[in-house]
């Protein structure tokens, strides 16, 4: 044997040690017309801005920890 990866030489005439080609192998699974829509189009047609939370909820959610924070220091010293 060359290598581990051969196929025994005496195996050679097993029905079950048949091998698709890479064509075949990959030509399998495909249906008749494999062009797909675009999922993501590029370019042209008017979208919607993105829409962000404002500032100020961002602003508030910070100081409401670091209020939480100042007054567990302040109850437990």
């Amino acid at each position: 044997m060359g290598s581990p990866h051969d196929i025994d030489p005496r195996a050679f005439d097993d029905p079950r040690n048949r091998y698709p080609s890479d064509e075949e192998f990959y030509a399998s699974g495909r249906p008749a017309h494999p062009v797909l829509p675009e999922d993501r189009p590029r370019g042209g047609g008017g979208t919607a801005p993105v829409k962000h939370r404002g500032t100020w909820a961002t602003v508030g959610f910070v100081a409401c920890i670091i209020l939480l924070i100042l007054v567990g220091i302040a109850l437990f010293p």
